[in-house]
């Protein structure tokens, strides 16, 4: 195993969606191509919004995508690890107590914005002498905690976006405590990686300035900042951004309309690159087409469309082995005969639990041509229906119908299964039997 290590750390806040399980994936996929080590660290110092639920929810679909975690930490069994950090930033002089209440804070930023000026932090905390910090204190007051950046560029060569630099006179000096002694994930977020030895940062380009500030960060703790990756943002299929119902779309959402997660693995693998999308039966294969410097810096688009497409054809390469379970709890008892009959024309596994129903269950058939369902049924062979008397059948219906071609196939079609499209009749009939098959060919349920 290579020295490399990325982690993945989601706040329990909510459920994965498309956006954070793809930053889950890329960091993924670039640990098992470089041999290395994938790890999961909670992000749970939000205790007003974060739930055990939520945890359970995102661990059940890292699951379900078949990415496994080589190791795992949480931020709310680290506190006191911040509280020395903050206390050594400190002590060097790049941590500074601010004593400036919220609103206090909205007013400045209000003023430097009509005055045409960008809504960087004024430093008014360092110019404070003991006495006024005794004072604000004897007010009730707790200090929040920032981070003195120094005035120097920072640059770094990004692995996806390449060369990048940042003056430091453009940022606010991040704020790294609350003054409710919560710690901000600026900091909190450093400290793991420090002490966690993780290697390699990838992560969204909404990131990128605070990379740069976290940078300096790692530095003044006296680490090196890890490698950094920016990956673009997802947008929606237009180019624009993800509207509400895209951007909250959950994982457990897409599982339950039947997306396999080979099938969201092998899309998410290759939108934002020049690559085409291959849909990949298993995670290993996406795994071996990974490249992160095939990503690029324009706008990643997902379409749901696209993903629907992507998963019917990862469906239809699934051995029955890879469904037995899934048909079992759909009460689907064909065996491989059935799946294979059905496979090409899904787009889901769920659907063959339709096919079933329609072979096996009730339905009212359609007579588009009672002449060519009456001959069918008179001329119906005798003997076990299998798939190889469908030739012939047909064959003897045209001949005594003078009847071909769609004329003659779409009746039988929609008399057997009620449904304009489908699998080809043939390797069904088996499954339907002789009686509900002279029923149905005579317009009555079966």
């Amino acid at each position: 195993m290579s020295d490399v290590k990325v982690r993945f750390a989601p706040s329990p806040t909510g459920n994965l969606h498309v956006g954070n399980l793809r930053t889950a994936l890329v960091n993924y996929l670039f640990a098992q191509r470089m041999g290395g080590h994938f790890m999961l660290r909670i992000d749970d110092t939000d205790t007003d919004r974060s739930t055990p639920e939520f945890e359970a929810s995102i661990r059940a679909d890292l699951n379900w995508m078949g990415m496994k975690w080589d190791s795992e930490d949480r931020q709310s069994e680290r506190l006191d690890r911040y509280d020395a950090a903050l206390a050594d930033l400190v002590a060097a002089g790049r941590a500074y107590a601010c004593y400036e209440t919220p609103e206090e804070l909205a007013l400045k930023r209000k003023a430097q914005l009509s005055a045409g000026r960008p809504p960087v932090y004024d430093r008014a905390a360092l110019k404070l002498t003991d006495d006024q910090k005794a004072a604000f204190e004897a007010e009730g007051r707790r200090p929040h905690w920032r981070f003195l950046l120094e005035d120097t560029d920072v640059k770094w060569t990004d692995m996806v976006r390449g060369d990048v630099s940042y003056h430091m006179s453009s940022l606010s000096d991040p704020v790294l405590m609350r003054e409710d002694g919560r710690v901000i994930y600026t900091m909190a977020s450093v400290v793991d990686d420090i002490d966690h030895g993780i290697t390699h940062i990838i992560r969204g380009e909404d990131h990128v300035t605070n990379s740069a500030a976290q940078i300096q960060l790692f530095e003044a703790l006296g680490a090196t900042a890890p490698k950094m990756g920016h990956v673009a943002l997802l947008a929606g299929a237009d180019g624009e951004g993800l509207s509400k119902r895209l951007g909250s779309l959950s994982i457990a959402q897409l599982r339950d309309e039947g997306m396999e997660p080979s099938a969201l693995a092998s899309l998410l693998a290759r939108i934002g690159t020049s690559d085409p999308v291959v849909p990949q039966v298993s995670l290993s294969d996406v795994v071996d087409g990974f490249d992160l410097s095939r990503f690029g810096r324009a706008t990643a688009k997902f379409d749901p469309d696209e993903l629907g497409q992507v998963n019917a054809r990862v469906v239809q390469q699934l051995g029955f082995e890879a469904v037995a379970e899934r048909l079992g709890e759909m009460k689907v008892d064909g065996g491989a005969a059935f799946w294979v009959a059905v496979r090409d024309n899904l787009s889901t596994v769920v659907e063959a639990g339709d096919w079933w129903q329609v072979c096996t269950q009730t339905i009212t058939p359609e007579i588009e041509d009672q002449a060519v369902t009456d001959a069918a049924a008179d001329l119906l062979p005798e003997g076990e229906l299998q798939a190889d008397i469908w030739g012939a059948w047909t064959k003897a219906v045209a001949a005594a119908t003078g009847v071909k071609g769609r004329g003659l196939f779409m009746p039988l079609r929609l008399a057997l299964t009620g449904r304009r499209t489908g699998p080809e009749i043939a390797p069904l009939l088996a499954f339907m039997g002789r009686d509900r098959i002279l029923a149905r060919l005579r317009g009555e349920a079966a």
